[in-house]
């Protein structure tokens, strides 16, 4: 089935497919349901609306060896959980694997907000569902070629870059950039950005030289500890490992100890923090 004739089947509803009250102990979410991350503020909001106009749309499940499996309104589901609801108007529609996959994804898609890495997931799973170039999914989704090529891109970076994409720590821009890096150059840059919050310009001017970059960097830590070596006095070090000894009997004995130090040669400080356990 592609997916133009499926989208087109969505709105075809059976007229003996008529909404009935299913209790949620029988429904079970949706095992192709794109999204892996629901906000919980985003669900509190459907309650307050739900609790206060009642579901104006409802959910479509398919009857399955437990009772109903989601097809499309898993949202709308978790709201009305959380409301202590018993029931929940739905429209039973017995479709197949394919079919429910595909509604799932589209459903997402087009209703919310799914971070970079679930919407590539989601792009993926439907070219093959349906057997789709990125050309035709892109047509038939209302996006441009390079829109969709773009997200699908998203998905070369390594689990550790997908997970800060799909938190919202970097941008799916930030993610672009460091496709084409090797894993190891991924992992510093992510780190990186995240540490000195770097725009994306900043980004890509880095991405140029990696090694460049990182090799400059530790080369001016270097020589900045160097300095702090050669102006610290002699018996300031002594004191200052003294202090240093003191903090490692702290953590021996169980309490929590943070430490700050600064190594500019010019205001050399130490901050030290004691918490219990």
């Amino acid at each position: 089935m592609s997916l133009f004739s499926f989208n087109k089947h969505r709105d075809e509803i059976p007229k003996n497919k008529q909404i009935q009250d299913i209790e949620l102990s029988k429904i079970t979410p949706n095992k192709f349901q794109p999204r892996r991350q629901f906000s919980e503020e985003s669900i509190k909001e459907l309650a307050q609306t739900l609790d206060k106009e009642g579901l104006l749309q409802p959910i479509v499940v398919r009857e399955n060896e437990y009772g109903y499996e989601i097809i499309a309104g898993e949202r709308r589901f978790r709201a009305a959980q959380s409301l202590g609801w018993e029931k929940i108007p739905a429209i039973v529609n017995n479709m197949n694997d394919d079919q429910a996959a595909s509604l799932a994804l589209i459903e997402n898609l087009q209703r919310e907000n799914l971070n970079p890495i679930d919407e590539a997931k989601a792009y993926k799973n439907l070219m093959k569902l349906n057997n789709l170039t990125q050309t035709q999914l892109a047509k038939n989704m209302g996006k441009s070629q390079s829109y969709v090529a773009n997200k699908l891109r998203l998905l070369k970076l390594t689990p550790k870059v997908q997970s800060y994409l799909a938190s919202g720590e970097i941008s799916a821009r930030h993610g672009r950039v460091l496709v084409g890096l090797s894993e190891r150059d991924q992992s510093r840059m992510v780190d990186e950005i995240l540490d000195n919050n770097l725009n994306v310009k900043e980004t890509e001017e880095i991405a140029k030289d990696v090694d460049g970059y990182f090799k400059k960097k530790d080369q001016v830590k270097s020589e900045k500890r160097t300095r702090v070596a050669r102006r610290m006095p002699k018996d300031l070090k002594v004191q200052i490992n003294t202090i240093k000894q003191a903090v490692k009997l702290a953590k021996d004995s169980g309490i929590k100890v943070r430490v700050q130090e600064n190594n500019d040669p010019d205001d050399y400080r130490i901050t030290i923090e004691l918490k219990r356990k």
